[in-house]
């Protein structure tokens, strides 16, 4: 549906006055024009292809042998699920309330209403970006972009499931003690995921899509072959069934027998706080789509739809899976901490080496599908964050540039290219591969099974556990505490089943693996040093100190770095977004960003941030 005319000839503007008015200080980038909007199937797509990666694979067996019981293994299998749902929600909440800004009332028809205006939500790209700095409002100050940039730019993205990726493509073709050759294949996997994006939009797209029906097609048949193993069925290897020890007679048991299923169950609270850690890490997932809100087809009519679809078939799935393996594995198989359930599971069933190979090839692919979506997103999230100024080079990586793909169309397919070309965000994708590099470098001296828990956990502990908690805490604060409460819960863009009760449940949980990652497992923990090649403080210490170089980042870019490199002057952000109506919906076709430093005003001046909002009507 073609905009209208007066919001077309604002768009054309916009775009000829940057272009009549070229500088160094400014950059436009154009939104993803409707026609090449992410539908509801590919909101879908984008979690399960995230969520579905290494862990259903390989943590189930972690778990086991971390909790050493069943049934408390499926209870944190199920609570994870819980915890995945309620960050939905809460990112479903702020997501589609905030940013907000000042726009013409509309009533049911899509007309005028006088010319009152009200604030409304316009979504936008970045996720917690957005978030954070509404909830941690400090005036004339960037604090809450330096300390979240900091973590992300450096953190996020799956370095470690890349090495997960070259561990698993050896173990598929038999080829064992090759560490050079696992880290060049993680950096194949990463550069080929930046360069698919960068080249060519809408096939990454379609990339992402069919590996995530793939991925759900490959649960269902394992669900499918352990509920069948269970039933007495074979697979060319005889009958299995996952059994275990009944502590009352000492002979074999099934799995699931409430005689055993918690009476091996593990007294250490470092284990159980580091496998819920994992399950977290597994779910999470959810909050890929709010990182490119702004590229969504109808946010406002169909994403918390999609994504609530999306989330739950993922969590049914993983329970499911869980109880699947079990149906086939017997429990003393877990203790082998060189295999994951899955490898475990092909094995037993299939009686044969083949079986596992290709298991692992599966998982392979499963992993870089993985790497497809969180690259996709991730690079819209520090291209947000570069908008912002505080980083080097910051209006380059937060340019956009139009896809190879996009002008070998145009060139030879003229009459097929009369939409706008796609773009895609190639700085900030460069910005995202430097970084990947960089951690599979900082963690080239260990394993290759080393780096991969040193990643995987730190990821998860920083971005995933301790932004999510102040995500979730700062979202108790304005329903509950805030001076804006009321208004927050009755203009909300989506009101949450169970009001506050989400964002408490995953505020609690996020606190207590904050904190109980700092109590030391016990020397027989899977987690100990002896086994994983790690100190158990490693992780939260470079974790939180994360997040105080962050304010250090923050505070030598406020008031060291002006003065020595800038001649005193502040950094004046100017982002104008033109914003329109697609479908009934406020949504926001470009922006025009202006960074440069400048002479402060006035004696009590400090440094600012202007946001301007050119609105239709």
């Amino acid at each position: 549906m073609p905009l209208e005319a007066d919001d077309q000839a604002r768009v054309d503007e916009a775009i000829r006055e940057s272009g009549a008015n070229p500088s160094d200080d400014r950059v436009l980038v154009r939104n993803t024009p409707e026609s090449q909007k992410l539908g509801p199937g590919t909101v879908m797509c984008t979690i399960l292809n995230r969520t579905i990666g290494s862990g259903i694979f390989v943590t189930p067996a972690i778990v086991l042998r971390s909790t050493s019981s069943v049934g408390v293994s499926l209870l944190f299998w199920s609570f994870g699920a819980v915890i995945g749902m309620s960050a939905l929600l809460i990112w479903l909440e702020l997501g589609l309330s905030i940013p907000k800004f000042e726009l013409p009332n509309r009533d049911e028809n899509d007309t005028v209403q006088g010319e009152g205006v009200s604030l409304q939500c316009v979504p936008r790209n970045g996720g917690e970006k957005n978030y954070l700095e509404y909830i941690y409002r400090f005036p004339k100050m960037r604090a809450t972009t330096c300390i979240f940039g900091w973590i992300y730019i450096i953190l996020g993205n799956l370095s470690g499931n890349a090495v997960a990726f070259g561990i698993y493509i050896c173990q598929a073709a038999d080829i064992e003690g090759h560490d050079s050759l696992v880290r060049g294949l993680a950096v194949v996997c990463l550069t080929a995921a930046c360069l698919l994006h960068a080249s060519w939009r809408k096939g990454g797209i379609i990339v992402n899509n069919l590996l995530a029906i793939m991925k759900v097609l490959v649960l269902v048949a394992i669900i499918i072959i352990g509920f069948a193993a269970s039933a007495g069925a074979s697979f060319g290897h005889g009958p299995v069934h996952g059994e275990t020890v009944d502590p009352k007679t000492q002979g074999k048991t099934s799995n699931f027998s409430t005689h055993s299923s918690f009476a091996f169950a593990s007294n250490d609270p470092a284990s159980y706080a580091e496998s819920l850690l994992y399950i977290i890490f597994t779910y999470s997932g959810y909050e890929q789509p709010f990182y490119v809100l702004s590229e969504v087809y109808r946010p406002k009519k169909t994403f918390a739809m999609s994504t609530i679809a999306g989330q739950g078939l993922a969590c049914c799935l993983f329970v499911l899976v869980n109880v699947a393996y079990l149906c086939a594995v017997s429990v003393d198989q877990r203790f082998n901490g060189e295999l994951d359930m899955a490898t475990v599971f092909f094995r037993q069933v299939f009686g044969n080496q083949i079986a596992p190979r290709v298991m692992s090839g599966i998982i392979a692919l499963s992993i870089f599908g993985n790497i497809v979506v969180m690259t996709f997103t991730a690079s819209r999230v520090k291209q947000e964050i570069s908008k912002e100024g505080v980083i080097p080079f910051s209006l380059f990586f937060a340019s956009s540039s139009t896809t190879p793909w996009a002008r070998l169309r145009r060139r030879f397919w003229p009459s097929q290219s009369k939409e706008q070309d796609e773009e895609s965000p190639s700085a900030a994708l460069f910005l995202h591969w430097i970084f990947s590099m960089v951690m599979i470098g900082a963690t080239s001296p260990t394993a290759p099974e080393t780096a991969y828990t040193v990643l995987v956990s730190l990821y998860s502990y920083s971005v995933v556990t301790l932004l999510g908690f102040f995500v979730s805490g700062g979202l108790l604060y304005l329903r509950l505490f805030s001076s804006e409460r009321h208004e927050w819960i009755s203009k909300s863009g989506f009101k949450p089943w169970g009001g506050a009760t989400a964002a408490m449940i995953y505020t609690a949980t996020c606190l207590f693996l904050v904190a109980a990652r700092f109590i030391p497992p016990s020397s027989r923990s899977p987690f100990a040093f002896g086994n994983t090649g790690v100190q158990w403080y490693i992780i939260p210490t470079v974790g939180m100190a994360s997040f105080i170089l962050g304010i250090m980042y923050y505070l030598g870019f406020e008031y060291v770095y002006p003065p020595l490199f800038k001649d005193g002057k502040v950094l004046i952000v100017d982002r104008e977004a033109v914003i329109v109506r697609e479908h009934g919906e406020y949504v926001q076709a470009l922006e025009v960003v202006d960074a440069s430093w400048e002479r402060k005003s006035g004696p009590g001046s400090n440094d600012t941030e202007m946001q301007k909002v050119t609105v239709a009507d």
